[in-house]
């Protein structure tokens, strides 16, 4: 564990928290995850939502507890304050193979820009059904959190000409593996963020972007040094930003290799992890 995160109790700290399983619970977030933000936030450290979802899937349940900013879309989009420091989306070539590859297969998936996220006529009720019986599965005040994924989608016939920044599959009849190698080029896949659904389906982006570029960013921004950051994650997206960050907070339940890096663990948000986190942490005291 990283003793210097605890030792310099009075260091104003840059905290990153992922949202599906870390921050928030089948898209819901606990009530003392909210408290807990607001009093840190309050007592002088900087509090960012690290995701990889877009804009567009971060509603005001999400994002009510006020936020320093966010990273989206898996580090491909960074704001801060309201000023955009990171804006990646797929460059033209890259995005007319991903489409076509797509396609080609009769995939169910959802671009995803941080104005909208983008599905086929074909692929929309074959989307609406995934996103149900994820949902199907959570506790029964857990189940509106497919809202959100659904608010912000745009119905389109032809998206050759759509920007954006990831491409969430829920559906694909060859493994994703064999889709990014289709695709060819800088791509690569992580599963799932919303709903793990095996290796037919996942999260295809631009290789080399990560949370972790979203850490940097941020902490040059305030001008805070990595060994006063913090990141909490659960899932494969959050490989990078765990092991970069000054310390390293997995889930408990996450990956073996997640938790092989991390520094410590908190508990699910289901038992409120991240305010008992922030606690253990002395991150309610007040900076100095």
């Amino acid at each position: 564990m990283n003793a210097n995160i605890l030792a310099t109790a009075h260091t104003t700290r840059a905290i990153f928290l992922d949202v599906d399983g870390t921050y928030a619970d089948f898209g819901v977030v606990p009530e003392a995850h909210v408290e807990a933000v607001r009093a840190v936030r309050a007592a002088g450290h900087k509090v960012l939502i690290c995701t990889g979802r877009p804009l567009p899937m971060l509603p005001e349940s999400i994002m009510g507890a006020g936020f320093d900013g966010v990273v989206a879309s898996a580090g491909a989009y960074i704001e801060v304050a309201g000023e955009v420091l990171v804006d990646k989306r797929f460059p033209a070539d890259l995005r007319t193979r991903a489409l076509a590859a797509l396609e080609a297969h009769d995939a169910v998936y959802v671009l995803e820009s941080q104005k909208a996220t983008f599905v086929t006529p074909a692929g929309e009720d074959r989307l609406r059904a995934h996103i149900a019986a994820h949902y199907a599965s959570a506790p029964a005040d857990r189940a509106m959190g497919s809202s959100a994924i659904l608010a912000g989608l745009t119905v389109r016939a032809d998206l050759s000409t759509t920007t954006f920044a990831k491409i969430s599959v829920f559906e694909s009849p060859v493994p994703m593996a064999e889709l990014v190698a289709e695709i060819g080029g800088d791509i690569d896949v992580v599963a799932n963020s919303i709903a793990a659904e095996g290796p037919h389906a996942g999260e295809l982006f631009q290789r080399g972007i990560s949370k972790a570029d979203g850490v940097a960013a941020v902490i040059a921004h305030f001008d805070i040094a990595k060994s006063a950051s913090i990141a909490f994650g659960d899932g494969q997206n959050d490989l990078e930003m765990v092991a970069f960050a000054g310390l390293g907070v997995a889930i408990e339940g996450s990956s073996p290799e997640l938790l092989a890096i991390a520094d410590r663990t908190a508990l699910p948000p289901s038992q409120n992890g991240i305010a008992a986190a922030f606690a253990e942490l002395g991150l309610l005291s007040r900076v100095r």
